[in-house]
């Protein structure tokens, strides 16, 4: 029985140890590098115009209101970068359906969300990044913009 409860206890020591450093660590990366990748123009199919941050956009007809997304993908093993790209293109592929569904064209002021921490920027997104999985959370309006 000592034996157990001893093996038991080492057990949880290493699995312990382990998730200790298992904090997710913010990283940043460039919109308009990601923007480029296949990952993300394969998903987005040009009917809906995306505007980061404080990017200018044309005038807005209606808006339909803001809404949040949060995508995770696998990062194990993985480039952070390259895991990154695809949780934000899942992430952007939501926010261009919800654009469709509520008869909007445009998706204006996109920020990264992490964790309701808005961070506003039109040349960054922030993207969570942990031993096993990686979070892009975005937030943006959805409207009708004149073309």
């Amino acid at each position: 029985m000592k034996k157990i409860i001893v093996f038991g206890v080492i057990l949880a020591v290493i699995l312990c140890g382990s998730f200790t450093n298992a904090a997710d660590v913010k990283k940043k990366f460039s919109i308009q590098e990601s923007m480029e990748l296949s990952t993300v123009r394969d998903v987005l199919s040009g009917e809906v115009a995306m505007y980061w941050g404080d990017q200018p956009y044309p005038k807005i007809e209606k808006k339909y209101g803001t809404f949040k997304t949060s995508k995770r993908t696998n990062g194990f093993m993985k480039e952070n970068e390259d895991s990154c790209t695809r949780a934000l293109a899942s992430a952007l592929a939501v926010l261009q359906e919800r654009a469709v569904k509520e008869g909007g064209n445009a998706v204006i002021e996109i920020k990264s969300n992490l964790h309701n921490n808005e961070e506003l920027s039109a040349t960054e997104y922030s993207c969570l990044v942990g031993k096993m999985m990686v979070n892009v959370a975005l937030k943006g309006t959805i409207a009708t913009i004149k073309k």
